[in-house]
């Protein structure tokens, strides 16, 4: 049986059930993987929203108010912070849904999933975003040692599961292709 997901011709989710669920460690370095491509993404989204807003300041399309410059004007700023919240929870979303696996995933083998093997729907990513606390509800994993489940996966009705080498690369190849 072979189900399509956006145009690619996958294997049946099967082959994802019953995989070893994710202990702690390799959860954190995962994570901290991720970190890494985030807070590069958000200096570049922070640079590229400096630029504009000096742009509209220097065009008088906006006024400083009572910020004594630029920078304090954005770390005022509600929509800057937004911007940024927005960037690092697209990061997620995106490659949760697509492929259940971000970039620190990949490289750790680790996959985020439904129980049956399914990728995520986007309001599970969502709420699995929000409900990760920047990453330390993966500590959660050390209460629950039997089932192995994080806060965000136990909210969000999911799993991280480890994949052997080749599930992992035939998973990547799929994506690449």
């Amino acid at each position: 049986m072979r189900n399509t997901v956006q145009g690619l011709a996958v294997a049946s989710y099967s082959n994802y059930v019953g995989l070893p669920r994710a202990g702690v460690f390799r959860r954190l370095a995962a994570w901290l993987y991720d970190v890494l491509v985030v807070v590069s993404l958000l200096m570049v989204t922070g640079f590229i929203y400096f630029g504009l807003t000096a742009l509209a300041l220097k065009l008088d399309w906006i006024q400083l108010g009572n910020n004594e410059d630029l920078a304090a004007y954005l770390s005022s700023s509600r929509w800057y912070q937004l911007c940024l919240f927005m960037v690092g929870l697209l990061f997620y979303c995106w490659f949760w849904r697509t492929s259940g696996q971000t970039i620190g995933m990949r490289a750790w083998r680790l996959r985020v999933q439904n129980t049956d093997g399914r990728r995520l729907r986007l309001s599970q990513c969502v709420v699995r975003a929000i409900a990760a606390l920047l990453g330390l509800g993966n500590l959660w994993v050390w209460a629950n040692p039997r089932t192995k489940l994080a806060l965000q996966d136990k909210v969000a009705d999911c799993e991280v599961v480890v994949m052997s080498k080749a599930l992992n690369k035939q998973l990547l190849d799929k994506v690449n292709s």
